[in-house]
């Protein structure tokens, strides 16, 4: 069984891929647009993940105050 969620998320980095290429070429619009386009790849991405937790059996679910997470690792932005 697909995720409907996960084939939008593939079909949006399809689409991402000629103003990545653009902005790699020096393309400042492409490069605004690219950046955009992650975002809300990453947002996608981030459904996705909410779905297969969810698919899990409640292991999704927020942890408690104070819980480590396995989200834990810090991230560059």
């Amino acid at each position: 069984m697909a995720l409907p969620e996960f084939e939008q998320l593939k079909q949006m980095v399809l689409e991402s891929e000629d103003d990545v290429a653009k902005a790699v070429g020096g393309n400042k619009a492409a490069g605004t647009r690219a950046r955009k386009k992650m975002q809300d790849i990453k947002s996608a991405a981030q459904e996705v993940r909410k779905k297969i937790l969810e698919g899990r059996g409640g292991e999704g679910e927020a942890p408690a105050a104070g819980g480590a997470s396995d989200d834990a690792a810090p991230t560059a932005d």
